[in-house]
């Protein structure tokens, strides 16, 4: 049986009326159960800023006004403390929830119950993201104090990150800069590619492994541009491998593979973190990752 709410006050948005009664949600996600049709005003649909009058009949389901729990997940943890934690995110999983309506187990769900109360919200405690596809280290912050301090690190370039990609073809050059600034697709908006009007970017390459039909190469990025490696990779004509964005071969898996990332903790110093190559990179290339 539905949830009956008799309106006793005039004139407030439906969403506001709501949030009132259940201040335990935000906003933003009673608006997009209004919006798909889980709450509904004297039997009927109705958007958000619709204006209860006194005497309104507002239905739902109580379980749509609880927020939905992610299932448990496991990541591999490489290190802990009461400051922060970092994590082997293993690849296909998401670094925190798309929107307020989504239960998928994250990064961010999997750290939730280790962070401080004052971090709240389905971006709980990330520092910063991986995509869904690229394995590797990952750190998330435990307090609202470490958190600022760790992307504030970010925002500076103080930190290293070091990558290990799989390419179609072999590479012309060992080593070398690709300098090229990143702007999104206007034709696929979840994409992005090389332009005039793009920012700043700039990714150093080191071939370290080939195979005639595959190159193992080390990645450093020098900005942070989203979807940059797989970018400057494309644009030089060596897509990742099960890069289906960005015309990769076909692969179960994209393989990027965030192998170590270097930050600064406190009264400890510059810290290192190493996530070993995972074993479908063997599958198509031979190599021994520790001669890195």
């Amino acid at each position: 049986m539905p949830t009956i709410v008799y309106v006793d006050q005039e004139q407030l948005r439906l969403d506001n009326y709501l949030s009132n009664l259940t201040p335990a949600l935000s906003r933003s996600y009673i608006a997009k159960l209004i919006d798909s049709g889980h709450i509904l005003v004297n039997g009927t649909l109705a958007k958000p800023s619709f204006k209860l009058k006194h005497g309104d009949i507002i239905s739902f389901d109580e379980q749509d006004l609880s927020p939905p729990s992610p299932p448990e997940i496991s990541i591999p943890i490489l290190y802990e403390d009461d400051f922060c934690i970092v994590l082997n995110k293993p690849s296909g999983i998401i670094t925190h929830a798309k929107g307020a309506l989504s239960n998928e187990g994250s990064v961010a769900s999997f750290i939730k119950v280790k962070l401080s109360p004052q971090l709240e919200g389905n971006r709980a405690g990330i520092v910063h993201r991986l995509d869904r596809g690229t394995s590797g280290v990952i750190v998330a912050a435990k307090t609202a104090e470490a958190l600022k301090y760790l992307q504030r690190q970010f925002a500076k370039r103080q930190t290293k990150k070091t990558y290990i990609a799989l390419v179609d073809g072999q590479m012309e050059k060992e080593r070398a800069l690709i300098n090229m600034p990143i702007e999104r697709n206007p034709k696929k908006p979840s994409t992005f590619r090389v332009g005039p009007s793009g920012k700043s970017a700039q990714t150093i390459y080191e071939v370290i492994a080939h195979n005639g039909s595959y190159s193992l190469l080390k990645l450093m990025p020098q900005t942070g541009r989203t979807h940059q490696l797989r970018v400057h990779l494309k644009a030089i004509e060596h897509p990742i491998v099960g890069d289906d964005l960005y015309n990769g071969s076909e692969s179960d898996r994209l393989m990027l593979h965030a192998y170590e990332l270097e930050f600064i903790l406190p009264d400890i110093g510059r810290v290192s973190f190493k996530a070993d190559l995972p074993s479908e990179f063997a599958k198509l290339i031979q190599y021994n990752i520790k001669d890195l």
